[in-house]
């Protein structure tokens, strides 16, 4: 007798169905490890904290035009762990060309849609090479996830996991379920008229306030439809469906703290600085012409609380589209801009809007989903993520994590993914990109550590009031 049928989000839906061969909506993680893990440890790790999240053992069934999650009655752990080796000095060059080939190589939906290649003899250790589905979570929930594998000693303690999943309950007739959503809606309608008339009585300006509010989300609504399309560079181009990845030596948390000291910003500023400063110099650099008024990156903006359990995965998530000033030469000049478009955009309803959108391309025709996501992609030239790890080193299977890395992948024409991640007083810089995209992934990331450089330089010299003089 099948497993109970459990129907996937329209949150969800919408990031299966923007799978294509050009790009799979794939979350792709590269774990740099100190030393080998014995397979029998690695696969005790996983049975116990990952398959702990039922999600990771259940397929994709289509019914129609209904989506479900279902237990995968044939799952096996052997056919998603991987064991291989790099070849030639098996160093960060080869690492980096077998993370290309995997982000370009779809998942099989006869199964659930993760992988983990195990990879012997990395630079004296080994690394963990993780590719899951982006219909399963988001990149914040499945970074948390995979930490949870991870000790903060190389002898695990015994703890409990959060993320079991509920035993499946009997199917109900549908004539019960009918009821019970009914009634569930009836009593949501009943508490919000409850919260409206209170928040009336305490604040009689309050129904001002939320038209207020209503016409704000409106304009950003409009805004994001009528934003105009990206201009023509050599990174929007027709997609090969090839990717090549790359990632920058970390840089030190606390000299990026002191710069955002010294320019009265966030930390979150100076990085996204260091990114525009980088693709400057990849346009100066390459001769290609400076768009005037700069490029747009879609930006994950999670709308999940950070001390909410991971008990379960799903994605929660807006984007926001961030103009990022790469014609600007000056890096503190570059900086007050990123610093005031990013100010703007936390006073606006761009991410809830996104996020409202896509429940609503979930919802409707693949065909309403695929052209609005063509007519959105057309509007950004990357996506750019920025994740918090541990603040402190972390082992997995009593090996010490070196370094992490990972991906969220692209929608639409978009061809560029750029990804940072704090780790034990570092960050890291990735980036992963299709090989039709007119630029060499490891001289950006070069690029990155000297727009950073050239940043926090002026910066502890002194220059607030600095004119548009050229950075070195």
């Amino acid at each position: 007798m099948p497993s109970q049928r459990i129907p996937m989000s329209a949150v969800d839906r919408a990031w299966l169905r923007m799978d294509t061969p050009e790009n799979p909506m794939m979350i792709c993680a590269v774990l740099m490890l100190a030393q080998p893990i014995p397979m029998p440890r690695l696969r005790r790790l996983l049975e116990t904290r990952f398959l702990c999240f039922r999600r990771f053992r259940q397929r994709i069934v289509e019914k129609g035009d209904r989506v479900y999650w279902q237990d995968d009655p044939h799952f096996n752990l052997d056919n998603h762990l991987h064991r291989i080796a790099l070849p030639g000095p098996a160093g960060k060059a080869e690492l980096q060309e077998l993370a290309g080939d995997l982000n370009s190589t779809a998942l099989d939906f006869r199964r659930p849609l993760w992988q983990i290649h195990y990879i012997d003899r990395y630079n004296g250790g080994c690394a963990l090479l993780i590719r899951i589905h982006h219909c399963i979570a988001d990149g914040i929930s499945l970074v948390r996830v995979l930490l949870s594998l991870t000790d903060k000693s190389p002898e695990p303690r015994l703890h409990r996991v959060a993320g079991h999943s509920p035993a499946p309950q009997t199917a109900r007739p549908m004539l019960q379920r009918l009821l019970h959503r009914t009634v569930d809606s009836l009593q949501t309608a009943i508490e919000q008229a409850r919260l409206l008339y209170q928040s009336v009585r305490e604040d009689p300006g309050y129904p001002l306030k939320l038209a207020t509010t209503a016409g704000d989300i409106a304009l950003d609504l409009a805004k994001l439809g009528l934003a105009p399309f990206e201009p023509s560079t050599g990174l929007k181009s027709s997609l090969s469906g090839r990717k090549q990845v790359a990632w920058a030596d970390p840089l030190d948390l606390a000299e990026v703290k002191a710069c955002a000291r010294a320019l009265g910003g966030t930390v979150n500023d100076v990085l996204l600085s260091a990114t525009t400063g980088a693709l400057h110099r990849h346009f100066r650099n390459t001769g290609a012409a400076l768009p005037t008024c700069g490029i747009r990156v879609a930006v994950p903006f999670n709308l999940r609380p950070l001390d909410q359990p991971i008990e379960t995965l799903g994605n929660q998530f807006g984007l926001v589209l961030v103009r990022l000033p790469v014609d600007v030469a000056d890096p503190i000049q570059c900086f007050h801009q990123v610093q005031e478009n990013m100010n703007r955009l936390k006073r606006s309803y761009q991410a809830q809007v996104t996020y409202s959108l896509l429940d609503l391309f979930g919802r409707g025709p693949d065909i309403l989903e695929r052209r609005a996501l063509a007519l959105l992609s057309n509007k950004a030239s990357a996506v750019l993520t920025n994740v918090p790890g541990p603040r402190q080193a972390v082992y997995l299977a009593g090996s010490k994590l070196v370094q992490p890395m990972f991906w969220v992948p692209q929608s639409g024409s978009i061809g560029i993914g750029m990804s940072i991640l704090s780790y034990a007083g570092t960050v890291q810089f990735g980036i992963t990109m299709d090989k039709a995209i007119q630029a060499d992934p490891n001289t950006v990331m070069k690029h990155f550590r000297d727009a950073f450089q050239a940043l926090s330089h002026a910066a502890l010299a002194g220059r607030p009031g600095a004119g548009a003089r050229q950075a070195g």
